[in-house]
């Protein structure tokens, strides 16, 4: 059987944030270079862009980005990367993604730099095009239920309703899923987006108050690994296959 079409051919990165979370071992490094089971963060997500057949990554960079880069030359062939500088400025998660869109096509994948999972029958990257539609959504996010987020001590982000579409969840309660760091973007989300740094939430809210923000559940399993305490645990469940 023939695997399914994926959405987009390429993805972005996003690889520029300060990885305070992740001090001291951040303090000569940029996250993404962190190493999990002798791997760099940055490269289990390249690699399963690569296994998945999307051949083109953005990457963006800001702190540290010499040494992003310099990895990224020395180790990178599939996908094929770009570079997207922001060293003079950290545009932050959505000012990033305005600033790479003359660079990614319609719709494009993206993703965190700092995601760890493993695949459930599907990749995710199939699992988000089977569900994508074009005509009503304005980005597509992959959502992980608790039960198999790993490291993840939170109260949750979102709900589905029996359509998909995304809500928040609210102050003081529990949400049923958990945003893994990856989603298809369409174009249309970055519409009339704000100059400079800020965050896709702005966007979010506003796909949200016109019912086009949707979510699908990961079948597989999820690894929060946003300090140094969860490397350990990460490491010995990836041990475990």
């Amino acid at each position: 059987m023939s695997k399914p079409v994926l959405a987009s051919d390429k993805a972005i990165v996003l690889a520029a944030g300060l990885g305070k979370r992740m001090r001291p071992l951040t303090a000569t490094q940029p996250k993404p270079l962190v190493r999990v089971a002798g791997k760099a963060l940055i490269d289990y997500s390249l690699d399963h862009l690569a296994e998945a057949g999307v051949n083109k990554a953005v990457v963006n960079a800001h702190y540290l980005a010499d040494a992003l880069e310099a990895h990224l030359a020395a180790r990178r062939s599939n996908p094929e990367i770009d570079l997207s500088d922001e060293r003079e400025q950290l545009l932050e998660t959505g000012g990033a993604l305005v600033k790479a869109q003359a660079q990614l096509p319609d719709p494009f994948f993206c993703l965190n730099s700092d995601n760890i999972w493993l695949d459930g029958p599907r990749d995710v990257f199939r699992e988000l095009s089977c569900a994508w539609n074009a005509e009503r959504m304005d980005a597509l996010l992959l959502v992980v239920p608790h039960a198999r987020a790993f490291n993840y001590r939170g109260k949750g982000d979102f709900h589905l309703d029996p359509m998909g579409r995304v809500s928040r969840r609210r102050s003081g309660r529990i949400a049923p899923f958990i945003y893994t760091g990856i989603q298809i973007v369409s174009h249309r989300l970055l519409r009339d987006a704000p100059e400079g740094p800020f965050s896709t939430n702005v966007l979010w809210q506003r796909a949200i108050d016109e019912g086009r923000l949707y979510g699908v559940s990961h079948t597989g399993l999820w690894f929060e690994v946003g300090n140094p305490s969860a490397i350990g645990p990460t490491e010995s469940w990836l041990r475990r296959g």
